[in-house]
């Protein structure tokens, strides 16, 4: 199966958000938000002004700013050569072998890292540092086949969400 990956600003965006706001990162942040959002609704009457307008920036920090800064740098991110040239992901019974610029990469499935399904993205972990991001709209009809060789080939640990 081979794909045609040119990724937007949306989908970076979504992939930054995803990563900012997982696992234990995004639970403080919900925790935190929901907190500042709770002393600020139901001690109103008791906060001074000063308190008020602290409470309502926390309860701002995670649900405007931070997705804000990361939509600007995903923005200037988006706009580097290398992502301006598509790259296409071929996954076959091998492995993965992938392409851009007329270098290419392969790499068998005992060396990936973990493969994650997002709601609007798979993302395929070489390691810590290492992704690749292959939005689900570019899956279409195949993507019960794509989601059947995954499974065959990254044991359970390796693969989240399938």
């Amino acid at each position: 199966m081979k794909f045609e990956v040119k990724l937007t600003v949306k989908e970076l965006w979504q992939f930054s958000m995803y990563h900012a706001n997982g696992g234990a990162t995004g639970l403080f942040n919900l925790i935190f938000t929901v907190a500042a959002l709770f002393l600020l609704i139901f001690r109103w009457g008791s906060l001074t002004p000063a308190y008020r307008l602290l409470l309502f920036a926390c309860v701002l920090i995670f649900t405007v700013l931070q997705p804000l800064l990361l939509y600007s740098k995903v923005r200037k991110q988006a706009k580097t050569p290398a992502m301006a040239e598509p790259m296409y992901l071929t996954f076959e019974e091998e492995g993965l072998k992938v392409e851009q610029n007329g270098q290419e990469a392969a790499f068998a499935w005992e060396q990936m890292g973990r493969m994650d399904k997002k709601p609007t993205l798979i993302v395929l972990y070489m390691d810590r540092i290492h992704a690749y991001l292959l939005p689900r709209k570019l899956l279409g009809d195949q993507e019960e086949d794509f989601f059947a060789m995954v499974k065959n080939h990254l044991p359970k640990e390796k693969r989240r969400g399938f």
